[in-house]
């Protein structure tokens, strides 16, 4: 099994082969954080917010950009370059705050 997860007005459902849409149909995706309406666009951004709301990152492997939340079991894993930063993992975040960050087509 293999895909997409996507999160889209409270359903989460896996999205097979999503890489299919290359075309002018394709459309990219960016995280948009709600109360501030402010578009991701790196790593820095993202952890102020994620700071903001409770998240500490974790510097474990150099590999990855982590956080966690000390009042829950949950870990974000983020690729190290932000170039990598996918849609899967925008509705990672999303899903781990809820009501905090929307994905938008760009």
């Amino acid at each position: 099994m293999s895909g997409v997860w996507e999160f889209k007005n409270g359903v989460l459902r896996l999205v097979q082969n999503p890489g299919e849409s290359h075309g002018s149909n394709a459309r990219r995706k960016v995280l948009v954080h709600l109360t501030s309406n402010e578009v991701i666009t790196s790593y820095s951004v993202l952890g102020r917010i994620l700071s903001s709301l409770g998240w500490e990152r974790y510097y474990d492997d150099p590999e990855l950009h982590q956080f966690h939340k000390r009042s829950t079991v949950h870990l974000i894993s983020l690729p190290k370059s932000f170039s990598k930063f996918k849609s899967m993992h925008m509705y990672d975040i999303v899903v781990k705050n809820r009501n905090e960050f929307e994905v938008r087509d760009a």
